[in-house]
């Protein structure tokens, strides 16, 4: 039975990747008239009902990618956008690694620094945020890094609208990926990031 847990990079009619939909949203899109084209591998076949003249079962087949039409205004803003900040993002963004002292951790043992912090009129933004173990987190505590003689081992970046869609993605397929990396900076530092 082909698993219905991947999900679908919905992207605009120009390609712009928009977000992450499950098979039930993408099925909906589908029969709204919505998918202007799809692209990538197939990832499943949903069935229907029979028609009741014909005897003949509908089927709708899915791909890993799909174009959409949008009537929403704001998603044209493409130029400006700057994604909303959440830990999750955040800690991808980093590779779960804290930007002190360079270790790899799992999820719960990080957390949200401040490279300014907030005390002293540091803003909550991907610029001026980092990924931290906790235990550097608590050292450097309400200092600068330069005052807590501290050393950030990367510089902090915003996300470009495709590397935000990555950064929220789980399981991402390779095909899919390919299409992401197309959108990013060719200096992104998640260009090489692993998949799957």
């Amino acid at each position: 039975m082909e698993s219905l847990n991947r999900l679908v990079l919905r992207t605009d009619v120009s390609g712009m990747p928009l977000g992450w939909v499950d098979f039930q949203e993408a099925v909906k899109l589908y029969h709204l008239d919505q998918v202007a084209y799809s692209l990538g591998s197939h990832l499943y076949t949903i069935h229907g009902g029979h028609n009741a003249l014909s005897g003949m079962q509908s089927k709708l087949e899915v791909n890993s990618i799909i174009a959409t039409f949008n009537h929403h205004k704001k998603s044209k803003k493409t130029h400006n956008y700057i994604p909303p900040l959440n830990n999750h993002a955040l800690f991808k963004r980093d590779n779960y690694i804290c930007l002190y002292c360079g270790e790899y951790f799992r999820r719960s043992l990080l957390s949200r620094d401040h490279i300014i912090p907030v005390s002293i009129g540091g803003q909550d933004t991907w610029n001026n945020v980092a990924t931290a173990c906790k235990r550097c987190n608590n050292y450097k505590a309400g200092r600068t890094p330069e005052q807590a003689n501290m050393q950030l081992i990367a510089i902090p970046f915003v996300p470009n609208r495709a590397e935000y869609v990555f950064l929220q993605g789980r399981k991402i397929l390779s095909d899919q990926m390919e299409f992401l990396c197309s959108h990013f900076p060719r200096k992104s530092p998640l260009r090489h990031r692993n998949v799957g």
